[in-house]
């Protein structure tokens, strides 16, 4: 939906404001410039600047695209990995059967 501006909560909004400083420090760390950046991952300037400042109209994509120029690919499969709610939800739904009576 083009046009509709994202609503979200201020925890989500530190989040990602968190998420693109970690995004800017890993680029200064390997010394490399936003020109550099955003030509490898087939972006302009601006929006590598939107993707450091954590700005959640940046698609997804274009977050896992300057991760992967940085090499920090990987981390995305850390998302969501370690579901213990999710988890605890799904052990309660499991009905345990009883055993076949011995003969």
């Amino acid at each position: 939906m083009k046009g509709t501006k994202i609503v979200l909560l201020p925890k989500l909004i530190k989040i990602l404001e968190e998420l693109g400083e970690n995004i800017k420090l890993a680029r200064l760390r390997r010394q490399l410039s936003t020109k550099q950046i955003a030509e490898r991952a087939g972006i302009s300037r601006s929006t590598l600047w939107q993707v450091e400042k954590g700005l959640p109209s940046v698609s997804f994509g274009t977050y896992a695209q300057v991760l992967f120029v940085l090499g920090l690919e990987k981390d995305l499969l850390l998302l969501a990995k370690d579901d213990v709610l999710g988890r605890k939800l799904q052990d309660i739904g499991l009905t345990i059967k009883k055993r076949a009576p011995k003969r």
